[in-house]
């Protein structure tokens, strides 16, 4: 029988109680990561822990742990009505102790989960959870978190570094994998980003998931950080470490799915517990894993409290939620018979809608500043619209549209380039529909898609200077900016989780002449408020030249609230020189050469040439004045005015 509370508050303030139960079941209980998993406390004069762990449709739970030598009759927990949570306490269960539940299923079969709340785990190949005290954790951020709650992301720079931890770096010679810390990562991450100028790292991969493989997207343990690269209390530090740097730390969050592995979620008391119990609903078969059910109150609230664990416990200042598109769509990935269409005969998922809607509502109201960015990759309407106005909430979207056009664009040969002109223009046309975010990610450097070198035609000279014109054409179209880790300095292998990136191509030239240029780039978007103060405003972006097909060279002006220190882009995609260029501006203030492709440094040939410009009363592009400028193959130049 489970103890129930007699209305004289005999409850201890660590154990679950009436409430605690109605807010989960209602799905607003966001902080049960609180009274769920295993929680060092005194009962009664002793140390212990407080195990907390729900499976409505059990016959009987215990613990089981390295403590009570994984013997399932020593530690059984008591039920609590009336949805299911077995609690019980053990004493002197120490820090960093193993543990997993034994599960009675309705059958009389006896299955071992993991801990779904626990904040460390078992290193890989192990299962088990570990019990740790994230209460111990000190943080000194205050300032960073003071200056987040009045950042407003559509005024604000964001360029992004988007890393998977593991093959970032690794330390050579050891008989592990070599994998950095978290507190190696930190020191080393934070000069690197300093010194390029990014402003945002991105890290793919945390949540704990067992198979390496899947770079972090099949999680295990929505709640903790993976013991990969070390302790939870290490990885406050990093956050910590990048926040006193001034570099914020978003996360990839995986809502949309988890795996079928033993220890995990996948029919977790012998019944679909967290996942839709139709396997039309509930899994998808490309990916061999299931479904969260959006209809439950309780896994909504799994799942909402584990966003805002992120963010409250641990810093995080926002939320990359991967496959949303696979949640808004109930035939995401199916063939006809293998989904069931809504109420209303659609194929939107009514209840993930919701979930979408409550989640980012309640992120934006406890959490002023923090991103919830959707990679989606359709046409869905009101991505980041608004709730009240039918939108889904969301801070910012990834642009997939702008980077399959972008990408196709670039790889081919540019005699060719004339006839997809518009692939590189068509992105304005809906560029104020979203708040986007313009991305180059790990998605597209693998499977045989190539390294973004290796996308690029031609060779030698060739690949790199259409590299470098891409990432020029990139910094100055509006939206937030981000590029995966290795892409900066030219990678020519596609990236593997299971080394390191090529960090020896550095003493070649070439490949040190495009980490200047993006290098570069970055620290002009960071300190031009033309380049994103006005990302989604259509006075921010005025084309000079969209129509130059013949010649396929685009020209634009990004514009600053104040109309000082606006930025001409001049973007030339073919090897052919145009000595005789000429480029129209609208009023006669001089122009100042801020970033010129043909520098040295940049591996260009070094030309001497003015570094103010003065427009001549000579119409061009529909514009009054205009000047010349003698554009190199591949040229990009940048003027101030």
């Amino acid at each position: 029988m489970g103890r129930k509370d007699n209305g004289k508050g005999d409850r201890k303030p660590y154990e679950i109680g009436e409430l605690d139960q109605y807010l989960f079941g209602e799905g607003k209980h966001y902080e049960i990561y609180h009274k769920m998993g295993a929680h060092k406390v005194v009962n009664d004069g002793k140390d212990g822990v407080y195990f907390a762990v729900w499976a409505p449709n059990a016959k009987r739970v215990s613990v089981v742990g390295d403590f009570n030598d994984w013997d399932a009759q020593r530690n059984h927990m008591d039920r609590q009505e009336p949805i299911g949570i077995y609690t019980c306490f053990i004493p002197d269960v120490q820090e960093g102790a193993l543990y997993k539940y034994c599960i009675e299923t309705l059958q009389g079969t006896q299955i071992f989960k993991a801990d779904p709340f626990a904040n460390y785990a078992e290193l890989r190949p192990g299962t088990a959870s570990r019990v740790t005290d994230l209460s111990k954790i000190q943080w000194s951020d205050d300032k960073w978190l003071e200056k987040r709650s009045k950042w407003n992301t559509k005024e604000y720079p964001m360029s992004i570094y988007e890393v998977h931890m593991g093959s970032w770096k690794r330390h050579p010679g050891r008989e592990d994998e070599g994998f950095y810390t978290y507190r190696d990562f930190a020191h080393s991450i934070v000069e690197y980003i300093k010194d390029m100028g990014y402003t945002h790292v991105e890290l793919m991969g945390i949540a704990e998931h067992p198979f390496d493989g899947s770079w972090g997207y099949q999680v295990t343990g929505y709640y903790a950080p993976t013991s990969r690269y070390g302790t939870p209390q290490d990885f406050a530090y990093m956050i910590n470490y990048l926040h006193k740097n001034g570099i914020g730390v978003i996360l990839d969050w995986v809502p949309a799915h988890f795996p079928k592995d033993a220890q995990g979620l996948s029919d977790f008391d012998g019944t679909a517990v967290f996942e839709y119990a139709d396997p039309r609903k509930g899994e998808h078969p490309d990916w061999g894993t299931k479904i969260f059910d959006y209809g439950k109150s309780e896994v909504q609230n799994f799942l909402l409290a584990n966003a805002l664990f992120w963010v409250e416990q641990f810093h995080i200042d926002g939320l990359r939620v991967d496959a949303v598109a696979s949640m808004l769509y109930l035939d995401y990935g199916k063939q006809d018979g293998q989904w069931i269409p809504n109420k209303y005969g659609g194929n939107q998922n009514l209840e993930a809608i919701e979930f979408f809607r409550h989640l980012n509502s309640v992120m934006q109201e406890r959490n002023k500043g923090v991103m919830m960015i959707a990679e989606e990759s359709t046409a869905w309407p009101k991505v980041t619209g608004s709730p009240e106005e039918n939108g889904l909430g969301f801070t910012l979207k990834w642009n997939m549209g702008w980077m399959h056009d972008f990408t196709e664009y670039m790889k081919l040969d540019p005699i060719f380039r004339k006839g997809a002109h518009y692939q590189m223009t068509f992105s304005m046309e809906y560029a104020y529909s979203e708040n986007y975010i313009l991305v180059l990610s790990h998605d597209e450097v693998v499977h045989l898609k190539c390294s973004m070198l290796n996308k690029m035609p031609g060779l030698g000279f060739d690949k790199f200077a259409n590299l470098k014109v891409a990432y020029a054409f990139m910094m100055g179209h509006p939206g937030k900016k981000l590029l995966f880790m290795g892409q900066e300095f030219a990678q020519l292998r596609e990236w593997s989780e299971e080394r390191e990136l090529d960090w020896y191509l550095l003493a070649e030239e070439p490949h040190q002449q495009i980490q200047n240029w993006y290098r570069d780039l970055l620290h002009l978007y960071k300190k031009n408020k033309a380049l994103f103060e006005m990302d989604t405003d259509p006075e921010g972006f005025e084309w000079i030249n969209r129509d130059d097909t013949y010649r396929s060279i685009f020209s634009f002006v990004r514009h600053s609230k104040d109309q000082k220190k606006n930025l001409l882009f001049v973007c030339n995609f073919t090897p052919m020189e145009r000595s005789d260029y000429r480029v129209g501006v609208s009023r006669r203030k001089q122009l100042k050469l801020v970033l010129d492709s043909d520098s040295l440094c940049y591996g260009g040939k070094g030309l001497e040439r003015p570094v103010v410009y003065k427009p001549e009363k000579k119409e061009c592009d529909g514009k009054p004045y205009s000047i010349a400028y003698p554009l190199q193959p591949y040229g990009v130049a940048v003027f101030e005015f």
